[in-house]
Parts: C-alpha cells; structure tokens; sequence
C-alpha cells in the first residue's frame, strides 16, 4: 500500500464501531483505510452481553467475525499501526501514522473509544471487566444476585444504585473516602438498606481477576464476589482535539445527531462519543457514520 494513495474515508480504529462504519462505505464502493492497533479496551473482556444474536460470545469473536465480513470488500483497506498526528489540507485531511506513513482522505471518522485510568489500587486492573464492571446492562445479569459492591461516590455512585439494587439486595457503596452525597441521597439509600463504607481502598484480593475482597487502609477487609467501578477516562487519541474537535463537559467529542464533530467531514462513533458504552451501542453509531457519510460524498460528486 503507497503511504501517498488517497481515499475517501480514513477511519482510526478498527474495533465495533470502525468496522460497522466501514462495512456501510464499503458496500457503497467508498474506498477506505482502517487503521488499528489492535488493542480495543474491552480485550480483558471474557463475555459480550446484551447484544442481540451475540449474547455470551467473547467481545475478541465479534470482533473477528466482524473483520473477516469487512475484509469480503475489496474497497477496504486494512492497517497495523496507530495514528499520532493528523492535519487538515486542502482536499480533506492527511494522517501520520507511528511507522511514519502518510495517508490522505476527504473525510475522517474517528472510532477511537477512550482509555480507561485505573485507580492506585492492586489488584484493580486485573479485575477489570471480568469482575469489577462497569456497566449494569453488560454485566449486572451475570452478577445478580450476588454480593456487590459500588466503587464510587457521590452523584455517580448514587445514579448506579438503583439499577444495581435491581439486581441484587446485598448491595454496598465503596466511596473510597468520605462520603459525598448530599441528604436526600444519603436518605434513599439508607431506606434501601444499601451499606456505605467511607474507607480508603488499598487492594482488591482476587483469584484470576475474580474478586475475593476488598482491602482497606486499617487493613480491613470485606468479602464481595462482585463490583461495579466509576473510574475517570481520558480520549485514547489526541488527534481530534489537534484538529478543533471540542469535547462535551464529560470528556467525550462532541457530535450532533449525526455523529458530527464540531470540525466540517470529521466524524467520530463509539465510545469516544458517549456515555452508552456497549458493543450494540458502538455498531449502531458506526452504520449511521458510514450511511451519512456515503450520503455526503453522493452528493457531493452528482
């Protein structure tokens, strides 16, 4: 592949959402470069849920049926390598990769999602996503029932309470500190009989990143067989910001009902643009990406 061939579309980022927008270019006969590391930020991930037709399947096997459908399009062009810079031109856009090759095209989507921070906690990140989650809607089935834990505070920690006092009755909030909630909050969650430990954590105690225990500063301890966790996020890429993009309040780029960023023919769909971070989710913004997108460049050309 010449690092000096032009396309229509380059996508930075091959997971759900970049293939999704790809597959729609695709079969409109756009030519297209995805290029991807191959390092989504769900690869601890042991099962994908709540996602219709895939329920239980391994978040990588998706992944990988949906590359091999994608590559069926002789339109499409893959690439081993992450993006570090990117600039507008005169025609569209060029991106620098890390090999240091050079590719332009008329429009960019970014499906770049968003890297988790994980907290100074041992045992943390070998938890993540297999029994310290995230999300009630991708995991709280499989931990129904069981004894569980919130690591959060305040309006975040109150905003998953209910959904997973839901699921379970045996439900604690970890605030990791003192307490934040106001009195109205501390008062719902007192008449749902939901424990608050105001204690600093200091490890999570596991068994092949299935929790045991939480460890706290006095060197307490208290069993849980399942966690949520609110951590912060940074954008796993800087080009769109370099290139104008404006982030929301939250952190996430800014789209409009279209996947829009703030910048003219700079799209993005995934993670990297909202709160509902779900396979499903990440699949549904990239097919409307790639149909708006097609629909420009329709138009634009007739």
């Amino acid at each position: 592949m010449s690092d000096s061939q032009h396309f229509d579309v380059i996508i930075i980022g091959g997971s759900y959402s970049g293939l999704s927008a790809a597959m729609t270019l695709g079969r409109s006969l756009r030519s297209v470069l995805i290029i991807d590391s191959g390092l989504p930020c769900n690869r601890q991930t042991p099962h994908s849920h709540n996602f219709l037709t895939q329920d239980g399947v391994p978040p990588h096997e998706i992944a990988s049926i949906g590359k091999r459908q994608v590559e069926r399009y002789e339109t499409i062009q893959f690439l081993n390598d992450f993006a570090v810079s990117g600039i507008k031109t005169k025609n569209g856009f060029e991106i620098k990769t890390a090999k240091n090759q050079n590719f332009k095209a008329s429009k960019l989507i970014f499906a770049t999602g968003i890297k988790d921070l994980m907290p100074k906690i041992k045992g943390f990140s070998d938890c993540w996503g297999i029994s310290v989650v995230h999300c009630p809607y991708c995991h709280g089935y499989e931990i129904r029932n069981k004894k569980t834990g919130i690591i959060a505070n305040g309006d975040v920690a109150f905003h998953l309470a209910p959904m997973a006092k839901n699921l379970t009755e045996n439900l604690t909030i970890l605030t990791n500190g003192k307490a934040t909630f106001n009195p109205e909050q501390l008062s719902k969650l007192r008449k749902n009989n939901i424990t608050i430990i105001e204690k600093e954590i200091i490890e999570i105690e596991h068994d092949n990143g299935h929790i045991k225990n939480v460890v706290f500063k006095d060197n307490s301890k208290a069993h849980f067989e399942a966690t949520y966790a609110a951590i912060p996020f940074e954008q796993h890429s800087d080009i769109p910001e370099t290139l104008g993009c404006e982030l929301n309040e939250q952190g996430y780029i800014q789209v409009d009902m279209m996947n829009k960023t703030t910048i003219e023919n700079v799209f993005a769909c995934g993670d990297n643009c909202t709160r509902i971070r779900s396979v499903a989710n990440a699949i549904s913004s990239g097919n409307m990406v790639g149909a708006i997108i097609n629909m420009e460049l329709s138009n634009e050309h007739f």
